[in-house]
């Protein structure tokens, strides 16, 4: 009896009257703070965006474009058709017989850095403008010039008339971001006005192929057509980066978004303002990157540095005596980790100034002095002669059939089970050298192979020309 009583009286404690469950008491999802246990909240991001918002404007281009027969609201035909060229030849013409032409509107983003009306924002926004109006957040518009812009890294730097200090933000120090970190985009997406969308650093070093200098940071907050030229922002205030692009198959935004990092915008900027276009240091050399492969046959310890595949005649690094199969692996002290950190690091000298260059050639490191120059607008090269003779000679430890030519020896077949063909070796490309050495002759190439061979190396390293570019290509020696 005892058990019983006992069991029925867990029974009650454990499963309440009747059989229903029995909870602590709780409060509603919505009561106050005070009744409910505190959260670790994240901050709200009021405070900023009222702060730096009044420095972030949009801005309007005004642009002429041709008018078109294929612009006309009627055109019946799509454009590519077969009659779209036709209807093309229709174009509208002026009374002096040139074609029409229009204003179109283009829209984006920007923002104050001095009080006295210096604004930055993409190149791509405002080139060939002739028309620029900046617009506040209270909708106060001004009439801009533009300072400078430079289209290597889409920057562009616009004046406003001011008869009061304007708001304005700093930049802040980019290296300092880790993945991860809070960020804000401000601007005007759509063209609808001042708006904000927050998100993390997704990935920094981004490149993706929209200049010599790509090093972009990776965003989520959601960036849209307009927000280009707009900052971002960290959680200090602090420009951290200039929006410029995103990624995406629709056009909007799928959270993926690439901004400029400040300590590259505000060199950029503070050159734009000071001479009204961006002069960069020059070496004078093609580099590519030092996969491990090529690590292996240069001996280095791991990939790293700038391989130096072509050196231009009388450029400054002719004049210090760099030569192809060098790799630049210090400038000024500071190890250069990839080709990029080279590209950046030369681009930053200034012209006329002696830079100090770790170079890694025959096994070991040599150091020499280098004047830097300014970077020409145009840089000549000649082009390989393509004429290609029948003489053949066979190396079928790299895969390939070379063949003598006035232009050097040229690869006349690539296997295609081959590691040449994996690695882009085509029809045509000359072997300008392998492992160091001159290439004259297919049989040099020979030459090179058997003399890898007795120094018990897995690979050779040629450099190929292709048309007016060069570039080196570790290949693996089959045995046998």
């Amino acid at each position: 009896m005892r058990t019983a009583a006992a069991l029925a009286a867990v029974g009650a404690i454990g499963f309440g009257v009747l059989g229903s469950p029995a909870f602590a008491e709780t409060a509603p999802l919505n009561a106050p703070t005070s009744q409910r246990t505190e959260l670790s909240a994240l901050p709200s991001f009021a405070d900023l965006v009222e702060k730096v918002s009044p420095a972030v404007v949009s801005i309007r281009v005004v642009e002429e474009e041709t008018v078109t027969a294929a612009d006309a609201p009627d055109m019946p035909f799509p454009p590519g058709s077969p009659f779209d060229k036709f209807f093309k030849q229709l174009q509208p013409k002026g009374p002096d017989g040139k074609p029409l032409k229009r204003k179109a509107m283009a829209q984006g983003s920007g923002f104050f850095i001095t009080a006295d009306g210096y604004a930055v924002t993409n190149n791509h926004v405002v080139q060939g403008g002739k028309d620029i109006t900046v617009v506040q957040n209270d909708g106060t518009e001004m009439k801009a010039t533009l300072v400078g812009r430079d289209q290597k890294t889409d920057l562009a730097l616009i004046k406003v008339k001011v008869t009061k200090p304007m708001p304005y933000v700093a930049f802040g120090d980019s290296d300092k971001l880790r993945v991860g970190d809070w960020v804000l985009a401000v601007g005007n997406p759509f063209g609808l006005g001042g708006t904000v969308t927050s998100g993390i650093v997704s990935a920094r070093g981004r490149e993706i192929g929209a200049g010599p200098y790509d090093d972009f940071l990776q965003i989520d907050a959601s960036i849209n057509r307009g927000n280009s030229g707009g900052p971002t922002f960290d959680i200090h205030g602090n420009v951290i980066g200039v929006n410029t692009a995103i990624f995406s198959p629709t056009g909007g935004s799928v959270g993926i978004g690439f901004a400029i990092p400040s300590n590259i915008a505000e060199k950029v900027v503070k050159q734009l303002r000071e001479n009204g276009k961006v002069t960069r240091g020059w070496l004078g050399v093609s580099i590519q990157p030092v996969d491990a492969d090529l690590a292996t046959s240069l001996s280095l310890d791991k990939p790293k540095g700038a391989l130096v595949a072509e050196v231009t005649p009388g450029s400054p690094a002719a004049k210090s005596g760099i030569v192809a199969g060098d790799v630049v692996v210090k400038v000024n002290g500071a190890d250069m980790e990839d080709v990029r950190a080279v590209s950046r690091t030369v681009a930053d000298l200034r012209p006329g100034t002696k830079a100090d260059i770790v170079l890694w050639r025959g096994g070991k490191a040599k150091s020499i002095s280098v004047a830097i120059a300014t970077f020409p607008d145009k840089i000549e090269t000649a082009s390989a002669d393509e004429t290609a003779p029948t003489t053949e000679n066979a190396t079928q430890s790299l895969g390939l059939a070379l063949t003598s030519t006035p232009a050097g020896v040229a690869v006349q077949s690539v296997d295609q089970n081959s590691e040449a063909a994996e690695k882009g070796i085509q029809v045509g490309d000359v072997i300008v050298k392998i492992s160091g050495r001159d290439v004259k002759t297919p049989s040099d190439i020979v030459d090179g192979v058997s003399a890898a061979k007795k120094a018990d190396k897995s690979s050779v390293l040629l450099l190929l020309r292709t048309q007016d570019q060069q570039r080196f290509v570790a290949l693996t020696i089959k045995k046998g």
